[in-house]
């Protein structure tokens, strides 16, 4: 498996647009995409992590190259108080651990 961890911040009261954001991804059904985490940091909930998974790197990098995606990205930089830091690499495992939401 290949994905991307992105590090960024919220801006004040966008949480909630943002999610709804990454759920129209998930619901888009980009080939190869695995799984979409969202972490929200206890010491500062404006900052998030976002890990992104995909089967493998090529089926990452067509989404990444993709018009489409192009186009998700910059309606998430709506919510955000600046372009994301990204940190792209192989998987080396998944636990698969059932994660529940609040």
């Amino acid at each position: 498996m290949y994905g991307t961890v992105a590090h960024c911040r919220i801006k004040p009261g966008a949480e909630a647009q943002l999610l709804a954001e990454l759920r129209e991804f998930e619901q888009a059904h980009v080939p190869g995409t695995v799984a979409t985490l969202v972490y929200r940091m206890d010491a500062d909930d404006r900052e998030c992590y976002i890990a992104v998974a995909f089967s493998d790197k090529e089926a990452y990098l067509a989404n990444a190259r993709s018009e489409e995606q192009d186009q998700r990205y910059h309606q998430m930089l709506r919510w955000l108080e600046g372009p994301p830091e990204w940190h792209d690499g192989e998987i080396v495992a998944h636990l698969g651990l059932p994660v529940q939401s609040r």
